[in-house]
């Protein structure tokens, strides 16, 4: 059996158990040549580690998926490729510095202190219809909806549009997974949809700038902001997407756990105190982030083994967040596991700026979820899951009784 058969990435099998598969591949083979990837697999913490913060590693343009398709079809799409190149941390690391020096001045502790009554609020409305009836589909109900009001109030979208960024964010998927042409023409109308959306909501902050996140970015004349007039409204469209996905999936996934080991789930009942690192493990164990593909800008030495310019490597930190070099018993989900060091949100110079918004949303909405509803338990429904191939899946519902 050959090697390309012997690790497919695409493999049914490996959608459903993807940890599985993994393990094997880091025991295995660590650092692996994919002829699917076109490039070098990382699954060893300490080499997705030590890629992840090498400034000789760049994030390529976020736009693979054209590059294979027929010449009519990239002419369909090349709207959406022209909006995506734009996106910080798929362009280049001048810009991506530029966008982070924006958001860091948005996003100061002080800002996300003012931001957490209005997110205890979102959370008791949505628990508040969820308890009229007496049982909750997390998903839906919980889990997509609570981001979407977040980010939307970041960026000042009035609360009657709110639910626009639901079908936008699941559209925009499709420009990260394996899908069809249909999927790829549906996700640029949404990406389209958005950026029209946009573009009078921003001329609106040049003329009258508010204290939202679209008039941080206006306020910004300068280098990639200057350069590229599009920058703004493709990153606000970024932001939309990004700001949801993360945490929508860091709640469905986090209340999965927890109901799946009761245990945890009593102790963080009985010792609130615990939610900071609870949610460090449920990011660790099941975090959104499944892998990130960087691209060398200069030979270098990885893993005991000298790379060439131009190489691709995959940062699978779904397999590195299990590796039992970094983490004791790490298919073992412990609320209490200190130090906890994963990389769910990245490293170096991309990590997650989003990542203290998240664990706020999180800590929030779990911590309200035990408060409110004490003998929360799972329905009698079986979860169900929406693959995301390679090596991802992802929640499509999941009920709890009260």
């Amino acid at each position: 059996m050959s090697s390309a058969e012997t690790y497919d990435f695409f493999a049914p099998s490996v959608v459903k158990d993807p940890h599985a598969f993994l393990r094997r591949l880091r025991t295995e083979h660590p650092i692996y040549w994919s002829p699917q990837f076109r490039g070098w697999v990382l699954t060893r913490y300490a080499d997705a580690l030590a890629a992840g913060r090498d400034e000789r590693l760049l994030s390529p343009p976020g736009t693979g998926w054209w590059d294979g398709l027929p010449a009519q079809t990239k002419q369909q799409l090349q709207p959406a490729r022209d909006s995506i190149r734009l996106w910080a941390g798929l362009s280049s690391e001048q810009d991506h510095q530029d966008f982070q020096g924006a958001l860091k001045k948005y996003f100061t502790p002080t800002r996300l202190e003012e931001l957490r009554p209005r997110v205890q609020r979102f959370t008791d409305e949505l628990l508040d219809a969820a308890q009229a009836q007496g049982e909750l589909e997390v998903v839906e109900g919980l889990a997509r909806p609570l981001p979407a009001r977040v980010i939307g109030e970041l960026l000042g979208l009035p609360p009657e549009d709110h639910p626009l960024l639901l079908r936008w964010s699941s559209d925009l998927l499709s420009f990260f997974q394996q899908v069809n042409l249909e999927g790829l023409h549906r996700g640029q109308r949404s990406l389209l949809e958005m950026r029209e959306y946009l573009r009078p909501l921003i001329a609106e902050r040049r003329r009258a700038p508010r204290e939202d996140l679209i008039s941080a970015l206006v306020s910004r004349n300068e280098g990639f902001f200057a350069r590229e007039p599009e920058a703004i409204v493709a990153n606000c469209t970024l932001l939309l997407f990004a700001g949801h996905e993360t945490t929508s999936h860091l709640l469905s996934s986090g209340l999965h756990l927890l109901l799946e080991h009761p245990e945890q789930l009593t102790l963080l009942r009985d010792k609130p105190e615990l939610m900071a690192s609870a949610i460090e493990e449920m990011l660790r164990y099941d975090g959104a982030s499944d892998a990130m593909v960087r691209v060398s800008r200069e030979p270098l030495e990885l893993g005991g083994r000298r790379f060439f310019t131009g190489e691709l490597f995959v940062l699978v930190y779904k397999a590195a967040n299990h590796d039992p070099q970094a983490f004791p018993e790490p298919e073992r989900f412990d609320i209490t596991r200190r130090p906890n060091r994963h990389l769910a949100l990245g490293t170096g110079n991309y990590y997650c700026l989003g990542a203290a918004l998240a664990r706020l949303q999180g800590q929030i909405c779990f911590q309200t979820l035990l408060e409110r509803i004490p003998r929360l338990r799972p329905a009698p429904a079986a979860p169900e899951w929406r693959p995301l191939p390679p090596l991802g899946r992802r929640l499509r519902s999941l009920h709890v009784a009260f």
